[in-house]
């Protein structure tokens, strides 16, 4: 049982598809302002929460009540630090286009849209995983 607030695996999933399609939007149009919009979004979900993010109002009002109840839940909080990661990619790329050097752009936005692909299309979350390893190889804290 997740030690955390508990979430639907399927929305993340559901988030990580629409998140793979704007940033691949965002990759062939080098169209900042989209990537800022997507910046918030991350943003939300990795300092606000969860629950109030976006993509996640999208599957609770659209998806989800079209859909059986979930067999397991997953913690939240390798979700939200997968977030703050796609946060930190996300406005590295929007700073790189705004001051106009799109290579860091586009290297920045690449990488995000690879994390969120892997999600997307084998419900693979890096970030989580990353954060899983970091948790797993930090030093234990005193109680």
């Amino acid at each position: 049982m997740p030690a955390g607030p508990a979430v639907d695996p399927r929305g993340p999933r559901f988030a990580a598809i629409i998140t793979t399609v704007v940033l691949a939007v965002v990759l062939v149009t080098q169209w900042w302002p989209l990537l800022a919009a997507q910046t918030v979004v991350f943003a939300i979900g990795a300092f606000v929460g969860l629950k109030p993010a976006p993509y996640s109002l999208l599957y609770r009002a659209l998806v989800a009540p079209r859909l059986g109840p979930p067999t397991e839940r997953e913690d939240a909080a390798p979700l939200r630090f997968a977030q703050a990661v796609g946060f930190v990619f996300a406005l590295v790329g929007t700073v790189g286009f705004i001051a106009g050097v799109a290579p860091l752009g586009v290297i920045a936005t690449a990488f995000a849209l690879f994390a969120a692909f892997l999600n997307a299309a084998f419900n693979f979350c890096l970030g989580c995983e990353m954060y899983l390893l970091l948790k797993r190889f930090s030093p234990a804290r005193a109680s």
